[in-house]
């Protein structure tokens, strides 16, 4: 528990720093690109609160800083941090590659009754196609290895679910400040 508060807490510090930057900006923005900086500001503070620790905000953090307008703003978010999390690229990502022991094929392809064969096909093909789904929506999810992907998912949703739970708490915050 205590560590999801400090999540949240580094959260707000850097997406407020985020905010700012773009706050600070002399360029007038629409609404579209307005929304954007924000969802960009909060996607970079979100990875930046993981440290590099995980595939998705590393690919997250590689993303924004190819983009040669949002350098700067990871650059802010960042701070000393910069070189160090941006140095990777997303090819160069290797996430927990696993080896199969041989011993385990080699017994997986005794033979089997043709209705289990089936099914077994049926069932790979689902569950390939879910793997690809699932590597879809998590950033740098095609770098993760399938053994790996739960656990990179798991991390990703906690995390978008605290950001989530910020925004909202900023946002009725500023409205009880305009309120008032």
């Amino acid at each position: 528990m205590h560590s999801k508060t400090l999540f949240k807490q580094d959260f707000l510090k850097k997406w407020v720093l985020g905010l700012q930057y773009y706050g600070c900006s002399t360029k007038e923005m629409s609404i579209s690109e307005r929304t954007k900086a924000i969802k960009l500001s909060s996607d970079v503070a979100m990875a930046s609160c993981r440290d590099g620790k995980t595939c998705w905000s590393r690919a997250v953090i590689t993303d924004a800083s190819k983009q040669g307008e949002n350098k700067s703003l990871v650059r802010k978010i960042l701070g000393n941090e910069y070189e160090k999390l941006t140095k990777y690229s997303i090819r160069s990502l290797v996430c927990n590659k696993r080896v199969r022991s041989k011993k385990i094929l080699r017994k997986s392809r005794k033979s089997r009754p043709l209705v289990v064969l089936a099914s077994t096909v049926i069932a790979k093909r689902m569950v390939n196609k879910r793997t690809r789904m699932l590597k879809d929506l998590v950033p740098g999810g095609d770098s993760i290895d399938d053994s790996f992907l739960l656990e990179e998912t798991l991390d990703y949703i906690l995390s978008l679910k605290a950001q989530v739970d910020v925004m909202r708490r900023f946002v009725s915050a500023s409205e009880s400040l305009i309120c008032k």
